[in-house]
């Protein structure tokens, strides 16, 4: 991903934040014969305050991404909209797409069957917490046989990553007043409506806002 530094993101708790809300991933492998993209939730180590992430493939996809053999990168997507040049007002303007994106890389750590029982669990658990009465991976009528059938079919692993890039692209090089129109539109009530856009936008908006007023 060509990194501007007017939209970098560095900061590791922004970065969680992002993985943690958008977990729904795309992973990308290769082997002998090209590389492969597949798609899986990634979760954040529950264990670990950093980057860390904990996944699981169904089998044999841990072969066609050279899981555990070389480096594979994982891809949270934030928030994203297109973002129309009439929103800027009557300076010369060309239509964007405003988004949020994470880039990990590494050589994930193959997990034995009790840690990829453990992340399994935790998969099940961070979904089904939302839902009023919420089943756990061993709630009946699911038994051990069960379970491990299932784990069976699964390769689970822990990346620790060695790069990451990040980018928050969010009209930042705008004028204040036009990335104000510009949440402002987001929150209406158009096509382009994008109220998770305009939240982002409006994150980062006040984040400038107040390292500029903390330079003055």
């Amino acid at each position: 991903m060509r990194q501007n530094p007017s939209f970098a993101m560095t900061d590791v708790q922004e970065l969680r934040r992002v993985i943690a809300a958008n977990p729904w991933a795309t992973l990308v492998g290769r082997d002998e014969k090209g590389m492969t993209a597949s798609h899986y939730a990634v979760l954040l180590d529950p264990d670990r305050d950093d980057l860390t992430l904990v996944a699981h493939v169904g089998r044999p996809d841990e072969r066609i991404l050279g899981l555990g053999e070389q480096e594979l990168m994982v891809i949270f997507q934030g928030p994203h909209g297109y973002v129309s040049p009439g929103w800027y007002g009557d300076a010369a303007a060309v239509p964007t797409w405003n988004y949020v994106a994470v880039h990990l890389s590494g050589v994930p750590e193959l997990l034995d069957t009790e840690e990829n029982l453990r992340v399994l669990g935790h998969l099940v658990d961070r979904f089904e917490a939302a839902l009023e009465h919420p089943r756990g991976m061993w709630a009946p009528p699911n038994d051990e046989a069960f379970v491990r059938r299932l784990e069976a079919g699964t390769v689970g692993f822990r990346l620790t990553p060695t790069r990451v890039e990040a980018k928050r692209k969010l009209s930042q090089n705008k004028p204040d007043d036009v990335i104000e129109t510009v949440i402002l539109e987001l929150r209406g009530e158009g096509v382009y409506a994008n109220p998770a856009l305009a939240a982002e936008m409006q994150r980062a908006h006040d984040a400038r806002l107040a390292a500029r007023a903390g330079a003055e």
